[in-house]
């Protein structure tokens, strides 16, 4: 998805005070793969402006929670803490496949003759994709217009995961019943985890709850033990 799924709350988190930028990885793609250092050059190419020796929060919605171990080690900033939302928690160590094994027939059978996939709401019978806007109509005419065509082979790729990059605090914030098995290996590695009820998309529709628990999560994170 694109940088409008986060509009909302990065508004309400900067006017709480906080410096705050949305990346946008619409073209992480364009090129052939490997894709993932071009995620982590679009989010270092975000954070031009923060001055330097400040420490940097990272948040990762979704499939972006692969990417957090290569963003870090990939970022000439201190990362104070990563919080995970409804998003992948990656591997400790190894590679994190972009998507599960058991997804990609799914995947394989949506791919159109030029190997790209359609945009992601047309993945989904509208019955699953209307909720996840609860009626906000202008917010969804405009995310689901940004919206990227992926190619298939950006869901077969393994994002390496270097040794050590969660020694520093991370948290979880879960909106979807969808992401239980994350959420619940959040807890197996100690982290914090919040709950949000709602839609895989709840920050589009609870933008003020959501930025309240991450500026929770962010005052509270402490180093792992």
């Amino acid at each position: 998805m694109g940088p409008a799924t986060w509009a909302a709350v990065a508004d309400r988190l900067t006017a709480a005070g906080r410096n705050v930028t949305v990346p946008s990885l619409l073209a992480v793609t364009d090129g052939p793969g490997p894709y993932w250092p071009r995620v982590v050059a679009a989010v270092a190419g975000g954070l031009t402006g923060v001055p330097p020796g400040r420490p940097v929060v990272l948040v990762a919605h979704s499939n972006a929670g692969v990417f957090v171990p290569v963003i870090r080690r990939g970022l000439k900033f201190s990362v104070a803490s990563s919080v995970f939302v409804d998003a992948t928690v990656p591997a400790e160590q190894g590679r994190t496949p972009v998507a599960p094994a058991v997804f990609l027939p799914f995947l394989r059978g949506l791919a159109g003759a030029d190997g790209r996939l359609p945009p992601w709401t047309d993945w989904w019978d509208e019955a699953d994709v209307a909720p996840m806007f609860a009626g906000r109509e202008q917010a969804r005419a405009v995310i689901t217009a940004e919206q990227p065509r992926l190619p298939l082979a950006y869901y077969q790729e393994a994002v390496p995961v270097p040794p050590g990059w969660d020694d520093h605090p991370c948290g979880y914030v879960q909106f979807s019943g969808a992401y239980d098995g994350q959420a619940a290996a959040a807890r197996r590695r100690g982290w914090a985890v919040r709950s949000l009820p709602g839609e895989h998309l709840h920050q589009v529709v609870d933008p003020d709850g959501t930025a309240s628990l991450l500026l929770e999560l962010a005052a509270s994170a402490r180093p792992p033990s």
